[in-house]
């Protein structure tokens, strides 16, 4: 029964990926994600259903627009498969727990941000706001079906806190941490206080440790200066991924701090 219910959130994350790419690119410009459908960005021809198969559409098609030939970027399928790839994760590692559509919400939500924060150092709050509305629907219905309030309020105390350091941080110093940075600490708060105080140390420290190596690392093969901000999202996001994947081996030898 796990492998089908992996199956079918990898098939969940094609689909879902595939929207995220409309997301990605139409939000950054303020465009409608819901009209007018898909088209291609160089001669605007309508996507054809057919065309729209999430994957399978760019291989058959070469990368490349089947009006104009003028070639389609293969991030296109790369956030599909990386979607599917994360949905899948998540399904093995949380099986059939409620807290599932959770980690489905937040790692949907973290792809999309992260390729915006790439793109354009920007994290919109038109995507976190409703994702952590989302994210805090769906703990409450799982601390109603599990009677699990305890957990739900150590959630609510682990995203205020996150969001006092990072809005403290954001006031200090507005070139160290944007405050889209302050806005998505709320969502990360929430979804992994859901887990224990333990899981939002993790992946806080997790981020910036993996920030302060890839910075260092593009700073010394002169792909990035010291004065240029990094796409801070990026790090929270796979601090976060980190955290939900591997924590429990991470934290084995901290069982003892709840």
């Amino acid at each position: 029964m796990l492998a089908i219910l992996i199956g079918l959130c990898a098939l969940l994350g094609l689909v879902i990926g595939s929207f995220l790419n409309v997301v990605i690119y139409r939000v950054p410009l303020h465009k409608s994600i819901v009209s007018p459908r898909s088209s291609c960005p160089t001669c605007s021809a309508p996507i054809l259903e057919r065309d729209n198969i999430p994957v399978l559409s760019w291989l058959i098609l070469k990368g490349k627009c089947r009006s104009c030939n003028a070639s389609i970027s293969a991030r296109y399928p790369i956030v599909e498969l990386t979607c599917a790839a994360l949905f899948a994760g998540a399904a093995a590692r949380f099986g059939f727990d409620w807290y599932l559509p959770v980690t489905l919400v937040l790692f949907a939500t973290l792809l999309a941000l992260s390729c915006i924060d790439l793109d354009h150092l920007l994290l919109p709050k038109v995507i976190i706001y409703p994702a952590l509305m989302t994210v805090l629907a769906l703990l409450v219905l799982d601390a109603s079906i599990t009677d699990s309030w305890h957990r739900l309020l150590i959630a609510g105390i682990c995203s205020a806190v996150w969001f006092v350091v990072f809005f403290i941080i954001n006031a200090a110093g507005p070139r160290l941490l944007g405050f889209g940075d302050v806005r998505l600490s709320l969502l990360l708060g929430l979804g992994l206080g859901w887990l224990g105080i333990r899981y939002v140390i993790l992946g806080f420290f997790a981020s910036n440790v993996l920030g302060a190596i890839i910075g260092l690392f593009l700073i010394a093969t002169n792909k990035r200066t010291r004065d240029q901000p990094l796409p801070y999202g990026v790090y929270l996001a796979l601090g976060t991924a980190l955290a939900l994947y591997a924590g429990p081996e991470i934290l084995v030898p901290f069982q003892r701090l709840h």
